[in-house]
């Protein structure tokens, strides 16, 4: 079975406060956009448990901690008949970059489990399950615009449609650590963004009203990435915000506006 798990933007991002747990309390809109991984998983008794490979984007780390591979692990514990499979990875979302690709392969991969072996698992049972592997995977159950709260988890759909716009998604190959991320926010006097009613106004309106907490730290440590948010606006985006923790940059323009922006070879960007 293939699946092609796709990324998400995030329109404002408040970070609210420390929870007790250690996890942060957000306020954020989730948008997906269709840029996408591939995976594949195939039943082979001779995987052993499950044998990973991948291509396109290489990807850091040891295979036991890819989210993939923690998503089969989950439902293997609690569905002991799920045989030993291969499961391939194309990496085409940046990591590190805010746009929540391995949130994304994570809850693909579920719902691929799901499918392929009949497990019979709900929807909100999926959303538990992928609330264990990170605070962005249960987005990707839903996959649709969403208004999110507590850790991310708390979703609420939104008739959000942006497809009267279009959309330049760029990462200038700058990788932002989360918890460093995070430690840079000052959180002695956080301000609720009221995310859910100021979505609603005018998109023009947005630039005045809708910011992304990460900004700010984010942009002093990289003033590349400063830079290109001026850049997009400079070449008539309407909206312009950092994606998540970053470096992802993304601007909202209108259908008939295609600037010819350049970018450095070694940058990432996509038209949506």
């Amino acid at each position: 079975m293939v699946s092609f798990p796709n990324c998400k933007i995030n329109i404002g991002l408040t970070v609210l406060g420390k929870r007790a747990d250690g996890f942060h309390d957000i306020e954020t809109i989730f948008y997906p956009i269709p840029i996408k991984d591939a995976q594949e998983i195939i039943p082979d008794s001779d995987a052993g448990d499950i044998h990973f490979s991948s291509s396109g984007l290489p990807i850091p780390g040891d295979s036991s901690q890819n989210l993939s591979v923690k998503a089969w692990q989950l439902l293997k514990n609690d569905f002991p008949a799920l045989p030993p499979m291969k499961l391939h990875l194309h990496k085409n979302i940046p990591m590190g970059a805010g746009l929540g690709g391995g949130s994304a392969d994570a809850a693909f991969m579920l719902k691929m489990l799901n499918q392929q072996f009949s497990l019979g698992i709900s929807d909100s049972q999926l959303l538990d399950y992928a609330l264990q592997l990170g605070s962005d995977c249960p987005f990707f159950i839903v996959n649709k615009p969403a208004y999110a709260s507590g850790r991310g988890e708390l979703l609420r759909e939104l008739s959000l449609q942006l497809d009267d716009y279009q959309i330049l998604v760029v990462n200038p190959g700058i990788h932002i650590n989360t918890g460093w991320a995070f430690s840079q926010l000052d959180l002695t006097n956080p301000q609720h963004a009221r995310l859910e009613e100021l979505i609603q106004f005018p998109l023009s309106t947005w630039k005045q009203h809708i910011f992304n907490d990460f900004e700010k730290p984010v942009f002093a440590a990289q003033p590349t990435i400063a830079a290109l948010k001026q850049q997009l606006y400079h070449f008539g985006a309407v909206y312009v915000s950092m994606s998540g923790t970053g470096s992802t940059v993304f601007g909202i323009f209108e259908k008939n506006i295609r600037p010819g922006i350049k970018f450095p070879a070694h940058y990432f960007y996509n038209w949506i």
